[in-house]
């Protein structure tokens, strides 16, 4: 997967611990207490297996966010 300059942002803002994401099957991400602006991007990182929650979750309930092997493999890529 290719990264935008944008989605490479959005994994940096969760490798630094400063990301939450919402349970459900099109989670959203809250950067700093906010909301990402392109959740479309978000499902993308999500649906690929970038990035994820650290706890089971449910839907609308945020939990902390964390890379996956193939996040943090993809982001020192780009």
């Amino acid at each position: 997967m290719e990264l935008s300059g944008r989605a490479r942002s959005m994994l940096r803002a969760v490798e630094a611990g400063r990301a939450e994401v919402t349970g459900g099957t099109e989670p959203e991400l809250y950067v700093d207490g906010l909301p990402c602006c392109d959740q479309m991007a978000t499902h993308d990182l999500v649906h690929a297996g970038l990035l994820r929650p650290t706890q089971p979750t449910s839907f609308g309930l945020r939990v902390c966010a964390e890379l996956t092997d193939d996040g943090r493999a993809a982001l020192a890529a780009s």
